[in-house]
């Protein structure tokens, strides 16, 4: 199911893919390790055409395939191979085109001389946590969050937004 992004528009879109394009060229862009090689490869132009004209139903179908089949994990101190998780397109999907369309919709609320964003659920849950329940409807500085994005590459963000895998949180203009 995809996300419903309040502000995913011409502008937001421009902002997302101008942020892209800079991880891409400071070598610090997210590649998951689950990705095979050739679906690594081609992950940073799937990226970058669905920020400038899809959304993250459209980047998981894309993804879809280029993905390792298994995955070395740590359990109880000890290295065992496990099959990676036949929604893992859709989880990295969600996740990287939520946290880029936050960083691109923190950049128009910064030129925009928007003080806030507003936290809501941009995706139905069956089981939503109470910690990200408690977040919808609370604001949040853009250029906090923006560096908080920039700076957590790939793993839980301190702020907490988006609020971990599979949260439906996101954020809007006010």
């Amino acid at each position: 199911m995809a996300l419903t992004l309040a502000n995913l528009d011409a502008e937001t879109r421009s902002f997302e893919t101008q942020e892209i394009l800079a991880d891409i060229a400071a070598g610090k862009l997210y590649i998951s390790a689950r990705l095979s090689p050739a679906g690594a490869q081609v992950y940073p132009e799937i990226l970058k055409k669905a920020a400038e004209q899809h959304d993250d139903t459209w980047f998981a179908s894309q993804l879809q395939g280029k993905f390792n089949a298994t995955e070395n994990r740590n359990v109880k101190g000890k290295i065992i191979s496990a099959s990676v998780p036949v929604n893992a397109h859709e989880m990295l999907a969600e996740g990287e085109f939520n946290r880029f369309y936050l960083r691109g919709l923190c950049l128009r609320a910064i030129q925009n001389n928007i003080p806030h964003l507003v936290i809501y659920r941009a995706k139905t849950v069956s089981n939503p946590r109470a910690e990200s329940e408690a977040k919808i409807g609370t604001t949040i500085n853009p250029a906090s969050l923006l560096a908080d994005l920039r700076n957590n590459i790939g793993i839980d963000t301190a702020l907490g937004l988006p609020a971990g895998p599979n949260s439906g949180l996101s954020a809007k203009l006010p």
